[in-house]
């Protein structure tokens, strides 16, 4: 397998407007930023760019995600995250698809919560001929 990380850097955004329903008023406390935060501490690995991004319009799914990386990759749009409970899960997902040259990750392969909570799978630029 070729090393992608060099031409095909990959994307993690993170909705940090995300309230998981909750009436949370301080922005500084919202379940998406509160995560965006976590995943910065958390040692996601080298090729990964963490990016925060204002409402990814899945507002009644949870936290949600998005892993994109490059024109030859699938991108996944990931819901129904927890700021506490599932910042490993994604940093096993992200490493994951860091890996596979395509973005696809075996289904068996990927991590629980990330096979459950599929949002969206979408094909890569210039993908659809």
């Amino acid at each position: 397998m070729r090393d992608v990380t060099e031409t095909e850097p990959v994307e993690l955004l993170v909705c940090t407007t995300c309230r998981r329903g909750l009436p949370i008023e301080d922005d500084a406390q919202r379940p998406g930023t509160l995560l965006h935060k976590a995943l910065e501490k958390a040692g996601l690995p080298d090729g990964v760019d963490l990016k925060p991004v204002e409402c990814l319009s899945n507002c009644d799914q949870g936290c949600s995600i998005v892993l994109r990386g490059g024109p030859s990759r699938w991108t996944f749009v990931y819901e129904n995250l927890d700021e506490t409970d599932h910042v490993e899960t994604i940093v096993e997902g992200v490493t994951k698809y860091l890996a596979a040259e395509d973005g696809l990750v075996k289904w068996r392969e990927r991590p629980e919560h990330f096979r459950k909570n599929c949002a969206a799978r979408i094909p890569p630029i210039g993908a659809l001929k």
